[in-house]
């Protein structure tokens, strides 16, 4: 290991967003924000998805979870293709850092930014409902671990890419459609048994559904099986963005 290296590295990917808090931080906030106001004006006091859990609150874990999503997947994948478009890319592949080290760099980056957008959603969140928290360690879990999918997944897509059109229709069509059909205005168990059964094939659902179970004790799913779902696709997605990076697949072109 290069501490000095990797350290410095993570540093500069937490400055990239830093620099920018308004776009990286407090624009998703404010979004989460009013998908709750909308959706709670909507359908609170008409729609119980948990037995005693009002439907504002039921909202506002999956908001959490589908931030920290949307911006962990944000910050890797827009770093890389920003680095390797600009050309200072191979400034970093010069450094004596393994692939290893590069890869828990970028994603304990883009952990902080979506746990960071993650607090921020549920900070504000707690001013408009009350959201009981029956099992942190779930909750803390969950959200570690699907900011690290939804980072090496952007990594993935940021060393795919070429350009910033093939990067925003990677986003478009694959990141935002599994976080919106993942649960996080629904349970499944309201759609029909054909969209129920599909559902189960979409891993952002356990995701939020294990994290959700953090807050009220009560899934769609058992938290166990969902944790090993997610930790199956954080193992299949280190494996790839590891072999991409070593193999040096796009970026030592």
């Amino acid at each position: 290991m290069n501490p000095t290296g990797f350290y410095t590295l993570f540093y500069k990917e937490v400055l990239r967003f830093g620099k920018v808090l308004l776009q990286t931080l407090i624009a998703p906030i404010i979004t989460a924000l009013l998908y709750l106001l909308v959706f709670a004006h909507v359908l609170a006091g008409r729609v119980e998805v948990f037995p005693g859990v009002v439907y504002t609150a039921f909202l506002v874990p999956g908001l959490v979870m589908m931030s920290v999503i949307q911006n962990a997947f944000a910050n890797s994948s827009s770093s890389l293709i920003q680095s390797k478009l600009t050309g200072n890319l191979v400034f970093i592949l010069l450094t004596p850092l393994s692939h290893l080290e590069f890869f828990l760099a970028f994603i304990l980056a883009a952990a902080v930014r979506g746990m960071l957008v993650g607090a921020g959603v549920y900070l504000v969140s707690v001013f408009f409902v009350a959201v009981p928290v029956r099992h942190p360690v779930f909750v803390v879990t969950f959200v570690l671990l699907g900011s690290a999918v939804l980072g090496a997944l952007g990594m993935i897509a940021g060393i795919w890419a070429e350009k910033f059109d093939q990067l925003a229709g990677f986003q478009n069509f694959i990141i935002l459609p599994l976080s919106f059909l993942s649960g996080v205005f629904y349970s499944i168990h309201s759609l029909p048994a054909f969209w129920q059964h599909l559902s189960r094939f979409n891993p952002f659902f356990y995701m939020i559904d294990g994290f959700r179970y953090g807050f009220f004790g009560v899934s769609d799913i058992a938290p166990s099986f969902s944790l090993l779902v997610v930790l199956a696709a954080l193992t299949m997605l280190t494996g790839v963005t590891l072999l991409m990076l070593k193999t040096g697949y796009k970026l030592r072109d």
